[in-house]
């Protein structure tokens, strides 16, 4: 099975994390960084973890220019697009993310249909799957889609909604027309949690790092399911090994953790961090600090609701995530040992 596989966003969480799952299954990897300096840097780190990330090819693209995919594309048996924008704070112009991850999708898409590629595994998200909907206790399945239009999604629920449609809608209409060459999945993880590799460690690890460091004096009432960043690369290859993934949507998360039960793990496994909070925030303040703190602004709308996923598609291909609590505490550890806090 194993081939070269080119993957976007090289230096992003996810990205980084499935380059080093194929290096250790035996794919030959190309990576897609926006600036050529980069490409060094991101190389410098995975090869720390796998002595083969120093042969690593690196192909410069933009996600809103159509030059370059091709010649990204070209020679390799497959594709995970995973290059989208991930804002920390939710930008008061929706397009700014939309619009990248919108016409990022349809370039690699088209790109891959030119070149021949037979499957790519897109990164989409829970965000565009759940919704806005205040449902507690409801299980999500890969039937489930956000509405785009929801006047309460945020941005980048937005952008992942309407991207991961795009694609699905892409592929139905080449289908259509004979001529679609190119299969998908895709892929639909909730908090991604675990290990950093560097230092600059994007915005999956912030809720992580808020807590550590006392970002926020008191615990909102909020939680999510947690799958580790790990899990979330093999369930990436797997899905473009395994000839029944075509055309699905592969829901993943371990398990649903509220984020009190977050901080009370960090505390225990992380004693000298002293300004953990341990303590509720109550909903009305929540609210309040919303306004001021632009992170909780963005999940505000999940006070008190428990929302679960079905992740049976993903187990079917042979998918076994690790626990919730491997995730967070070896995503703490890491932000220690590469000394961001």
């Amino acid at each position: 099975m194993p081939g070269k596989i080119l993957v976007t966003g090289a230096s992003g969480f996810i990205a980084s994390h499935c380059i080093l799952d194929l290096l250790q299954h035996g794919y030959e990897v190309r990576g897609t960084v926006r600036d050529r300096n980069r490409a060094k840097q991101v190389r410098d780190v995975l090869v720390e973890h796998h002595e083969g990330a120093a042969e690593m090819e690196f192909a410069i693209t933009d996600l809103t220019s159509t030059s370059g995919w091709t010649d990204a594309i070209e020679g390799c048996d497959g594709v995970f697009h995973i290059a989208s924008p991930v804002p920390t704070i939710q930008p008061k112009d929706a397009s700014e993310v939309i619009e990248p991850a919108r016409q990022g999708t349809l370039n690699v898409l088209s790109a891959a249909q030119t070149v021949g590629i037979k499957r790519v595994v897109l990164t989409s998200s829970v965000a565009a799957v759940m919704g806005s909907k205040k449902i507690s206790e409801q299980i999500y399945t890969s039937d489930d889609w956000s509405d785009p239009e929801d006047p309460d999604l945020t941005p980048y629920a937005a952008s992942k909604t309407i991207a991961e449609k795009v694609a699905w809608d892409f592929v139905d209409q080449n289908l259509k027309q004979g001529t679609s060459l190119t299969e998908l999945a895709t892929i639909n993880p909730g908090l991604v949690l675990g290990p950093a590799l560097e230092a600059d460690y994007g915005s999956s690890l912030e809720v992580l790092y808020k807590l550590l460091t006392g970002g926020i004096p008191l615990v909102p009432r909020i939680g999510f399911e947690i799958v580790d960043v790990r899990d979330v690369a093999a369930l990436h290859r797997l899905a473009f090994e395994h000839p029944e993934a075509a055309g699905k949507r592969f829901l993943c998360g371990a398990g649903f953790r509220w984020f009190i039960e977050v901080a009370q793990l960090l505390h225990k496994e992380f004693p000298d961090y002293k300004k953990i909070p341990l303590r509720l925030m109550p909903n009305v303040l929540a609210k309040v600090f919303a306004i001021f703190i632009k992170e909780l602004g963005s999940i505000i709308n999940d006070l008190d609701t428990v929302k679960k996923m079905d992740c049976a598609p993903a187990l079917d291909i042979g998918w076994r995530p690790r626990s919730p609590e491997e995730a967070i505490i070896d995503g703490g550890k890491s932000l220690v040992d590469l000394g961001v806090l």
